[in-house]
This record gives C-alpha cells, sequence and structure tokens, in this order.
C-alpha cells in the first residue's frame, strides 16, 4: 500500500510523544513492505529542535500552511491508498477539510483519544472537529477499551479500533551499563501528572537521601523544588532512552488524569522500559493489568509508601523476573511490527468510498 501520514511531528520528539510512536510503528509498516509518506507542518518550535530530519524508513516532507499543502503534496494524497491524518496537527480542523476531497480513503489516528473527546464535549474544537469523526473510515485510537464504543455510538465513527503506542525492537534493548539511579522519571512535564510525580518519586527520595533518583524532560517550571538526590535531565533524544532506562532499578510511569479516567492508555514510556529491561512502578488505571500482569511484569503504586517498599524491598531475584517477563510480553504483543499489523488490519476494513466528494481512482489494497 501507499500510505500517507500527516502527523504532529516525526523530525522532532522534543516536548511531545508522538515522534516516538510514529518512529516505532512507520519501521513497522516499511517492514512489511508498505510504502509510507510523512507529512509535518514546518513550524519553529520543531524545526528548532530536529532529532530525526532525514528518516530513512519513509519520506518525510514538510509544508508551510494549509494552502503550500495542497500546492505541493496533493498530488501525492491523491496517489495514497490510505490517508491517515493523526492528532494535534497544526491548524488540524482545515488540513481535515483540505484533504478529505483529495483522499480514497481517509482515517484518523488520536493519539490523544481522552483529551480529545474531553474537548469535544466541551465544544472545544482545535485540531478536529466533532462533525469530522462520522467522516473517518476507521477512527484509530491511542485508547481501547470502552470508549471505542463511544467513539461509535456517541460520536458516530463508522469504525473505532484501538491502536496503542508501540516500540522499536530495534532501538530499545538492555544496554548493559551499570545502575546509576534506584528510580527514574522520563516525561514532559504536565501539571496532572505532577501530584503524582510528587507522590510516588520526589517524596520517596527525600525518604530514602541514600538513594539516587533522576526525572529527565522539558518544560518543568522553576518552581519546583528538587530533593538533591533527584538528577534532572532536561531533554532526551529517543536515541539515548534505552541507555537511560537501562540505568535504572525501577522506572516510573505516571499517567494523565484524562488518560486515568478512560483507562487503557498505555504511554509509550511503559513499551520502552520493559523492552530496555528495566521494571516499572505505575500508578494504577483500568486496563494496565490487561497489558502486563501486576505484580509479575509491573509493580503499581497508589503512595509513597508503596514505592519505598517497592524499592527497600524487593530482592534483585524479584527485580529481574519482573523485567523479563515485561519484556517478553512486549516484544510479543508491543512492537513496531505488531502495531503495523493491527493498522493494516484497520485499514483492510475500509468501504471503497463513492462519494462525489472525493476523488476516485483504483486502489491498490495488496496487503
Amino acid at each position: 500500500m501507499r500510505i500517507a501520514i500527516l502527523g504532529l511531528s516525526l523530525s522532532s520528539s522534543w516536548g511531545n510523544g508522538h515522534a516516538t510512536t510514529y518512529r516505532s510503528l512507520i519501521p513497522g509498516l516499511t517492514a512489511l513492505g508498505h510504502e509510507v509518506r510523512f507529512l509535518e507542518s514546518d513550524v519553529p518550535w520543531y524545526a528548532a529542535n530536529r532529532d530525526l530530519p532525514n528518516p530513512d524508513f519513509c519520506r518525510l516532507d514538510y509544508y508551510n500552511s494549509v494552502a503550500d499543502l495542497l500546492q505541493r503534496h496533493s498530488d501525492a494524497i491523491r496517489r495514497a491508498d490510505a490517508v491517515v491524518i493523526g492528532s494535534y496537527v497544526p491548524e488540524g480542523i482545515a488540513v481535515i477539510d483540505a484533504v478529505r476531497p483529495l483522499a480514497s480513503h481517509l482515517s484518523f489516528y488520536d493519539i490523544d483519544t481522552p483529551v480529545t473527546l474531553a474537548r469535544l464535549r466541551k465544544g472545544e474544537e482545535e485540531y478536529l472537529a466533532r462533525r469530522h469523526i462520522p467522516l473517518f473510515d476507521t477512527y484509530f485510537s491511542f485508547t481501547g477499551g470502552p470508549i471505542l464504543r463511544k467513539l461509535e455510538r456517541d460520536f458516530g465513527a463508522p469504525y473505532a479500533a484501538a491502536l496503542y503506542c508501540s516500540v522499536d525492537a530495534e532501538a530499545y534493548a538492555p544496554t548493559g551499563g551499570p545502575v546509576d539511579w534506584d528510580l527514574g522519571y522520563l516525561g514532559t512535564y504536565s501539571e496532572d501528572r505532577q501530584p503524582t510525580l510528587e507522590r510516588l518519586l520526589l517524596e520517596p527520595a527525600r525518604r530514602l537521601p541514600e538513594r539516587r533518583f533522576v526525572v529527565a524532560g522539558p518544560m518543568y517550571p522553576q518552581g519546583i523544588y528538587w530533593p538533591k538526590n533527584v538528577e534532572r535531565i532536561d531533554h532526551l533524544p529517543p536515541v539515548a532512552h534505552a541507555s537511560f532506562y537501562s540505568r535504572q532499578r525501577f522506572t516510573l510511569n505516571v499517567t494523565r488524569a484524562d488518560m486515568i479516567a478512560a483507562g487503557w492508555s498505555p504511554s509509550v514510556r511503559i513499551f520502552e522500559a520493559a523492552a530496555s529491561g528495566v521494571p516499572i512502578i505505575s500508578d494504577i488505571w483500568p486496563g494496565l493489568t490487561d497489558l502486563l500482569p501486576s505484580p509479575a511484569a509491573i509493580r503499581l503504586a497508589r503512595t509513597t509508601d508503596d514505592v519505598v517498599e517497592i524499592l527497600t524491598r524487593t530482592s534483585e531475584i524479584e527485580r529481574r523476573e519482573v523485567a523479563d517477563l515485561a519484556r517478553q510480553i512486549v516484544l510479543a504483543e508491543h512492537t513496531g511490527v505488531a502495531r503495523a499489523r493491527q493498522m493494516l488490519a484497520g485499514l483492510q476494513r475500509m468501504p471503497t468510498n463513492t462519494s462525489t466528494e472525493r476523488v476516485q481512482h483504483e486502489p491498490t489494497m495488496d496487503i
């Protein structure tokens, strides 16, 4: 298939989790023999922080505006057997309106489903309009579980399918380096995640001054008090993630409030960490133990005491057993190739569009 993806960013992982998602999914599609073109809005904050300007697994092109997108890339959109537009694309509503008449098959990939639906219920339409949802052949959702049926029943999606994030198995593996930290966290600052980070990492650091902790990620405000035994790293490009995880005894997963409420919303941190061979301590939400059974493959924590107990009472044998099982599960079920197969299965369901509003051409659905 020829697949065109219009996403937030592929070239820059700065301050977003979308790039790492696409960097796993698209190589998976390519490995299965499909041709992918990624179209990215050339915005200054990503242009100044590009850590993958020339990917070798797909063609990456930029556009400066919706008019520029149509002028330079309309032929590629017409030729594509499937066009997928992602969440948080700049000028997303205008992009969807412009691309829809050109695409023979149009799908949406929502990497922020609970946030998207919460905003739509409030009448807030930033990158997606409610009127668009019934028009997509497939609505791919980062969140699974009951929210898929809500998309179909309440929002009119013809077909909604879970398409979780995934991990590139070649890029994420134990590096064998020395352990530098007892507990670490990787994530961009988020106001609704910060209380959990405080409870599950910063307060354990205060209680365990002899232990070492680390928080990596941008956008943390100046007013946060970091204990002396908590190291801060402002930004880590994806190429450094495996080494970062491998140097921790445990890593912490913290989930945004909307994702907790929806459930079935694994972050890419879970799969990256597991593939890198580090055991995970996570906050708790519905669907998590469907992905990684607890306590065999992941440790769950509600309180500071929970984290302190895990850090101080888990033997090295237990720690390795948890990490090894999680890695086995992720490599079997949550790689880029596994996720690409799921996307292709969703695209195979696409009906041939006969609307006069779309340009007609003979699709090549050789999957």
